[in-house]
């Protein structure tokens, strides 16, 4: 009795190790689900049972902010369409939906759903060590607005993550020394922000690309 107790404990053991290390493969292949996707991508599940990762979104971007995520994303990521607010912004303007021939880009509506929300670096922001006013006068929708030490602060109910601010910020300009890619404001996915909050994503560990 004893002897089939061990082994059942030991067969237990084996089992629960197989599907940890399936659980590290999944992730490894699935990405950690927090890429910024365009307007109507936002659910995970749909965008990769239907994108066939045509390129077509991308070519149809008028403003450049279409990319397609790496391997070093999740391999089931990789080629599916991201937003990279280096290269441009979201204006809504729903061509990467119309051009979408599976229905992978879903409905989107800019006044109801959001892409993300912009998370202020204070590490990395110019106004936390000069003046700079650049991501407050750019954001279409009022969203950032500056406190009194003129410091921005992001209104998360008003962003909806049209990646103006991170695209117009000038501290890769100013700060290029401080290496890296981020800049002093990020959009961040709105399960990446209600998971970790803007304390952690302020981190630079956190944010750091």
């Amino acid at each position: 009795m004893a002897d089939y107790t061990r082994r059942a404990f030991l067969g237990f053991a084996a089992a629960t190790a197989a599907c940890a290390g399936v659980g590290g493969a999944a992730k490894a292949f699935a990405g950690d689900g927090d890429l910024l996707r365009p307007p109507g991508g936002q659910d995970e599940g749909a965008l990769w049972a239907a994108c066939v990762k045509c390129d077509r979104c991308r070519s149809a971007c008028p403003t450049n902010v279409v990319g397609v995520a790496h391997v070093e994303d999740g391999l089931l990521q990789a080629r599916t369409p991201v937003l990279d607010f280096h290269r441009g912004y979201c204006d809504f303007c729903g061509k990467c939906q119309e051009c979408c021939p599976t229905g992978a880009l879903g409905p989107f509506d800019p006044e109801r759903d959001e892409l993300g929300v912009a998370v202020v670096q204070k590490d990395r922001c110019i106004a936390y060590f000069e003046g700079c006013v650049e991501c407050e006068k750019a954001c279409p929708y009022e969203a950032i607005a500056l406190d009194e030490a003129g410091h921005p602060v992001v209104d998360a109910a008003a962003c909806n993550g049209c990646g103006v601010c991170e695209n117009v910020c000038p501290a890769l300009v100013y700060r290029s020394f401080a290496g890296g890619t981020r800049r002093g404001i990020v959009v961040v996915s709105p399960a990446r922000y209600e998971r970790l909050g803007t304390t952690v994503a302020n981190d630079e560990s956190e944010m750091m690309a």
